[in-house]
């Protein structure tokens, strides 16, 4: 399932509702929710997203045992990366990331990035992600 947001601060609170509402009653629906809502930021605040116009894709496949949850901009120059030992409030995003998902990454380049997270549905693994936050 997929959707389409506009480039702008008050669409990242919209791909947050978009993911809880289809992962209502998940385990892993706070994980999902947070995890969303940094990569949108990203795609806002550091790519073309974020211009007038733009516009960013959320996109969530689940598997059997895994949800892969992902972000599509409009490219940048430069590519998301964890920033360790940020003293400022910005710059952890993918911190957290990487923190909640099971593994995470960037395909595309200064076109488009797609930013992903994968999370394993499995209860034990759910609940570990979620004493992480």
């Amino acid at each position: 399932m997929s959707r389409h947001f506009l480039g702008s601060t008050a669409s990242v609170r919209e791909a947050r509702r978009f993911v809880t509402a289809f992962l209502n009653g998940w385990p892993i629906v706070e994980a999902a929710e947070l995890i969303v809502s940094e990569l949108a930021t990203n795609a806002v605040r550091h790519s073309a997203s974020g211009r007038f116009g733009g516009r960013f894709l959320v996109t969530i496949h689940v598997g059997r045992d895994r949800l892969w949850l992902a972000v599509l901009d409009e490219g940048g120059p430069r590519t998301p990366e964890v920033l360790d030992g940020q003293e400022d409030e910005g710059g952890r995003g993918l911190l957290l990331v990487s923190t909640l998902a099971d593994s995470w990454g960037v395909d595309g380049d200064e076109q488009g990035r797609t930013v992903w997270a994968l999370l394993s549905t499995e209860p034990a693994a759910a609940v570990q992600a979620a004493s992480c936050r």
